[in-house]
């Protein structure tokens, strides 16, 4: 689905910067809202932080773009995808998805706790194999 359409599919407005957003994100994989912030300024020149923010809090808000809080690190954002898990290199900070699906832990992590949960976010760390070689 091109971006533009993502978009409309998600009864979203398809500005340029929004499209730009989307398509910096699948580029990226992951991306921290300061280096989102430094790619987009190069299209948009006088695009502003606060707009940036606005637009990606509006994404999330749909479930178009997705957080991925890593511990220690600043927040990264994601075009939402099927359910996944995450790989994060502490050597060079690489971020990768895995195949997993979370929901069967959300289950019985309710049922365990009591809590009305819904989201889940696994983000496991080690060491990535290029750096292993190293």
């Amino acid at each position: 689905m091109k971006h533009e359409q993502l978009l409309k599919h998600y009864h979203l407005k398809a500005t340029p910067q929004r499209i730009a957003i989307i398509e910096l994100m699948h580029q990226a994989g992951h991306i921290s809202i300061d280096d989102l912030f430094l790619s987009i300024r190069q299209r948009f020149a006088s695009i502003s932080l606060a707009t940036l923010y606005k637009n990606v809090h509006t994404m999330m808000n749909v479930s178009l773009i997705r957080e991925v809080k890593i511990p220690g690190q600043k927040t990264k954002f994601e075009v939402e995808k099927e359910a996944h898990a995450h790989v994060m290199c502490k050597c060079c900070g690489e971020l990768k998805d895995i195949p997993f699906d979370p929901n069967s832990l959300l289950q019985t992590s309710m049922e365990i706790s009591n809590y009305l949960a819904d989201e889940v976010s696994i983000v496991i760390s080690g060491i990535c194999p290029q750096c292993q070689k190293q």
